[in-house]
């Protein structure tokens, strides 16, 4: 920018760099603001020099950061100037401070096609500029005929027909109808002729983008693309200037490559080894050197010509020669380069067979393994992952479990998760397997999913000649002083199941086994408990005759844990002690687990769902499945038919189907247990990721003890209906082509009471969302997955938050590749309380046509509960220092969904509020208590109480009380809301909550009176 000789700009730019502090800066920006308002007001007496001075100044001012919502007629106005400084200017801040949608924009199209189609080509040059900038609907309607004309004009200097290439481009992205498909293959063709290497870069750019919508038409264009690499890697026939460090054009070359690899093949044979002759010289001739500036162009040739050599399927030994320059960068150095050498030998397991080639890099791989950067680390374990097969599988594994123990934390989740693939896919026997899973789970405990060990259990029961090894390994790990709780978890389950196979064994009776696994239960969590209770039944079923002392024992156990606040907890104790007294009918009763059905391991599918494509593999994808070839594709999905893969010695065993476990949880539960089937419970066998599939059928896991399908989620229907209604926006699909694909509301409902799911789904994208609530704070990450065999463009998101809430959401890239998933982190912070909902405005273009959606996003007042038991202790004397309103509001409540008492305390579950039994002696009520974060507040205890009436469902009276007014408020609106709009039908079915205690005083007579009069309230209790 040419700003001397305007003092003026000059005094006022010195002024706010001398500004002591951001409250004096913006004092003097305000004064500045005033003064060119007022000026402008009095348009008539200003000259061009000071219209453009006062221009220059509302620019800088924006460039500071500061709004300025005036004088943009007045840039607006400089376009149309006679002379070049003020049209400059005009061009300049208007393609700032306006954007494509801006209605001022209309006026100054006239002016613009005017300098388009006009002599002179300075005013050509700016007037293109600013239309590839702002780009837009309007001026891609309006110019973009004109562009083309200056660009195909053979009159024209190259420095228009450069600017008119990018300008066309930007023109299309925006609205590819204003390139003709059919005429303008030909005229692409002539370009890819010009001698002018800058028109001819920005061309490439321009039939880059062509291609990838409609490669077909462009076919002419390909041999046009290889004389074009011909010429600047062999024949280098190029101007000094674009040459970078000896390096002929390198943009030029990665742009050329690049739109080779969107037609599906090379048909001509001479075209075709011209173009393999290019691609050797490329790879023979380069290596690294020291100057960093070079190694990086010729890097990104280097690579884009590997990335072609791929998706031509060359021969075997121009791949051996690309694996072996891959294998010199992988040793070097410098950690950019070995990266690049990880990655791209990755990403040549996916396309070709060079599985034994790569082999031989393996120590090297190895090595890189334990090197200091963590991307490095993270893709050396991603080809170590892809390159294991059966012969290699036990060297690999090793090193991965020694490795874990030094591994970083943000790695030993998916290093445990892979080496257990890996043993699972090339074990040679079935005890090796075992000995890994065991090592795993003693090594990275708190890293090992628990998809991991019920894995592990499942071929332990489907393998007879495995069951007594297992057994032995679990009785030998118990003996160490201290082990994982994971660890007491799948060694209790084996010794429950197949600890009598071990018995003839020194240490291995029935009363040793109980005796070490009991040592372990009070270090244990409430959720470890059942299984080990499981195990004291089973240990119990597998002595016969009793042994009396024994049986004392462990009924001592079920009694104590009779009167437990967990529900699950509460009814094995019950259902086992009763059992336990059949005597010999208990052999039947709680007979050995049957076989688990056969099924894809949900480890490998959770592997491949938690695969994230680069925009390159992506690409490779695509182009692969453009053309027939033995090229070698991951497969997206599991084949539909045909029986279940065998890899090595292990079958893959598939879990119980969706719908058994609703159906055996939705009984009555007490009869559940019978059989052996009680044990599905301890092993709820997830069939799906929640995020990572694009295509695939969902799972979301329901409460405790059921596995439910996503539409059929307990409670969804009322989940949000909490909100408040003017926040709700609804999907938007007035304009859309595009319909979704199942119920979005219900998506919305079932995110309420899941952390991690699928917002939204149509034919072309997959919104998922992934959650980690900590007090007042989230972190939420949604996954945008592109479903297509070509991008999304075009593609916008952005939060509407309620004022209650602080969100930031990351960028969000413009264009989704194909078959590509990315994840764009949104952090949430909650200022204070309110039902309100923020709302995601997501846009994108699958085509030609705008698909756009509102969507609800799930931070709902209930993720910043943190469920808390109370005692009686603790209860009343907050219940009763809580007087009165605003801190207590009560209400009766009339129009109530009709619900079980049960049903109604797995709904406060669900939205993180504690039930507490024993508080109310009427077995009609509910206690229910939580935490409550926010920023405003510090931790606020809420407690609630509902009295219903069991002659009337459709009433009852709910009292809420917290620390804070609008706390009080929003969670009763909250809990009233959730009561009145639940329909009963749709609910599915959930764990049942704990039978309240037997009274201990006399009830009321009259539930209904109770109701309606406070004064007959329980004295002095509540």
């Amino acid at each position: 920018m040419a700003l001397s000789g305007m003092r003026g700009l000059s005094v006022f730019i010195s002024d706010v760099r001398n500004c002591p502090n951001k409250e004096q800066e913006r004092l003097r920006v305000d004064k500045e603001l005033g003064n060119i308002r007022t000026r402008f007001k009095n348009e008539k007496g200003l000259s061009p020099y000071e219209k453009k001075k006062y221009v220059w100044k509302m620019l800088y001012i924006y460039m500071l950061g500061y709004d300025v919502d005036f004088g943009h007629m007045e840039a607006v106005s400089l376009i149309s100037a006679p002379k070049y400084p003020e049209k400059q200017v005009g061009y300049i801040v208007t393609s700032c401070l306006l954007n494509e949608n801006h209605d001022f924009l209309r006026l100054a199209i006239n002016t613009v096609r005017n300098d388009i189609i006009g002599r002179n080509e300075t005013f050509q040059c700016l007037a293109l500029t600013m239309v590839g900038n702002i780009g837009g609907r309007e001026f891609a309607e309006s110019l973009a005929a004109d562009v083309q004309k200056l660009l195909i004009s053979s009159s024209c200097r190259p420095l228009v027909r450069k600017k008119a290439a990018l300008c066309l481009l930007r023109l299309y992205r925006k609205n590819p109808d204003v390139v003709n498909v059919d005429g303008w293959a030909d005229r692409m063709t002539q370009l890819l002729d010009e001698r002018d290497l800058g028109v001819l870069t920005s061309s490439m750019s321009l039939l880059v983008a062509l291609v990838s919508n409609h490669h077909e038409a462009y076919s002419s264009c390909l041999p046009k693309c290889v004389k074009t690499l011909e010429r600047l890697a062999r024949n280098q026939d190029i101007p000094q200037e674009y040459t970078y460090y000896g390096i002929p054009s390198p943009w030029l070359q990665v742009k050329t490559m690049r739109a080779l690899q969107y037609f599906p093949t090379v048909e001509d044979p001479n075209t075709r080894r011209s173009l393999f002759e290019v691609l050797q010289r490329i790879l023979m001739g380069t290596d690294v050197v020291k100057n960093v500036n070079k190694n990086n162009a010729a890097h990104a040739v280097l690579f884009e010509a590997l990335a072609l050599v791929m998706h031509l399927d060359a021969e075997k030994e121009m791949m051996s020669q690309c694996v072996a320059l891959l294998g010199k960068f992988i040793a070097v150095r410098e950690p950019n380069i070995r990266y690049l050498g990880l990655e791209n030998m990755t990403r040549m397991l996916m396309v070709t067979d060079v599985q034994d080639i790569i082999k031989r890099h393996q120590a090297q791989i190895i090595t890189s393994l334990k090197d200091p950067d963590i991307s490095i680390r993270r893709r050396a374990l991603d080809l170590l992952y892809g390159m294991c097969d059966v012969s290699n599988a036990k060297d690999i594994v090793e090193e991965l479990l020694q490795y874990l123990s030094a591994a970083d934390f943000a790695m030993r989740e998916e290093l445990s998760l892979k080496a257990a693939i890996l043993a699972e896919k090339f074990a040679p026997d079935l005890s090796w397997y075992v000995d890994v899973i065991l090592q795993l789970i003693d090594k990275a405990g708190d890293f090992v999913s628990d998809d991991i060990w019920f894995r592990v259990v499942q071929f332990v029961t489907n393998n007879e000649d495995l069951q007594p090894y297992a057994a032995a390994k679990a009785r030998e790990y118990l003996d160490k002083p201290a082990i994982h709780e994971t660890m007491v978890k799948v060694s209790a389950y084996l010794l429950g199941e197949f600890g009598h196979l071990l018995a003839r064994r020194p240490g291995c009776s029935p009363k040793e086994i109980f005796s070490v696994i009991h040592e372990k239960l009070p270090t244990v969590s409430t959720s470890t408990i059942p299984i080990l209770l499981s195990t004291y039944a089973k240990i119990l079923m597998h002595t016969q005759p009793p042994d009396l002392e024994l049986q004392k024992v462990i009924w001592a156990i079920f009694t104590k844990y009779e009167s437990c606040i967990d529900a699950e907890i509460q009814q094995r104790a019950v259902e086992y002690f009763a059992l336990s007294r059949k005597g010999a009918a208990l052999m039947d009763i709680l007979a050995e687990m049957p076989k688990f059905p056969e099924r894809q391991s949900a480890l490998i599918k959770k592997a491949e769902d938690a695969e994230i494509d680069t925009a390159e593999q992506s690409a490779i994808k695509l182009r692969a499945q453009q053309h027939t070839s033995n090229v070698l594709v991951v497969s997206d999905q599991p084949p539909s038919n045909g029986p279940p893969p065998t890899v090595g010695q292990l079958t893959l065993v598939k879990m119980p189907s969706m719908s058994s476990d609703v159906e055996h949880n939705s009984g009555e539960r007490g009869l559940a247990h019978v059989n052996g089937t009680l044990n599905k419970v301890d092993l709820q066998l997830p069939s799906a990721d929640i995020i990572g599939d694009l295509l695939g059928p969902l799972a979301i896991e329901g409460p405790p003890g059921a596995v439910i399908e996503q539409n059929a989620v307990p409670g969804a229907e009322g989940v949000l209906d909490a909100v408040d209604g003017a926040a709700i926006v609804p999907v938007g699909e007035e304009t859309n082509s595009v319909q979704p694909i199942g119920n979005t509301n219900e998506r919305f409902y079932a995110l309420c009471l899941k952390d991690s799911g699928v917002l939204y789904e149509d034919p072309n994208i997959q919104i998922g969302i992934k959650a980690d609530w900590r007090a007042q704070q989230g972190r939420l990450v949604l996954f945008l997955g592109n479903k297509n065999t070509s991008p999304l463009n075009s593609v916008q998101a952005v939060i509407l938050p309620p004022a209650h809430l602080k969100m930031e959401l990351s960028l969000v890239p413009d264009t989704i590749p194909p078959r590509a998933q990315v994840q764009c982190p949104l952090e949430v912070l909650n200022v204070h309380p309110s039902r309100d909902v923020a709302v995601l405005d997501f846009s994108y273009k699958p085509g030609n046509n705008l698909v756009n959606v509102k969507l609800r996003l799930p931070a709902v007042l209930n993720k910043f509960f943190q469920p808390i038991l109370v005692t009686a202790d603790e209860f009343f004397p907050q219940w009763r220092s809580l007087s009165g309103p605003p801190l207590k509001l009560q209400e009766v409540v009339r129009g109530v969904r009709p619900l079980p008492l049960a049903e109604m305390a797995n709904l406060f579950t669900s939205f993180r509020l504690m039930v507490c039994p024993g508080l109310d002696p009427n077995p009609n009520n509910l206690v229910a208590s939580t935490t409550f974060y926010s920023e405003s507040t510090r931790p606020m205890l809420c407690l609630a109480r509902v009295e219903t009436d069991p002659s009337d469902r459709t009433q009852l009276r709910m009292t809420v009380a917290s620390g804070d007014p609008t706390l009080t408020f929003e969670l009763k609106e909250f809990i009233k809301e959730q009561l009145v709009s639940i329909p009963t039908a749709t609910r599915g079915p959930t764990t049942p909550a704990p039978p309240p205690p037997a009274p201990q005083v006399a009830q009321p007579t009259s539930p209904v009176a109770s109701l309606t009069d406070p004064g007959a309230m329980l004295a002095g209790l509540l």
